[in-house]
């Protein structure tokens, strides 16, 4: 087998190895954030919590 060859392929096995070897990236967490609680002003402004939306 020619040197360029050999080169050829040495370098494909190690480009194989590293893409293999890298850690796949973490998936962000989408949920979202709890609603604040409500104070005492609020709920005698509002008369009580208010009702969660409707989606």
């Amino acid at each position: 087998m020619s040197p360029l060859t050999s080169l050829t392929l040495a370098g494909l096995l190690a480009l194989t190895l590293a893409a293999c070897a890298t850690a796949p990236a973490a998936t962000p967490d989408l949920t979202p954030p709890p609603p604040p609680p409500y104070d005492a002003k609020t709920q005698l402004e509002y008369g009580g919590a208010p009702r969660p939306p409707r989606y």
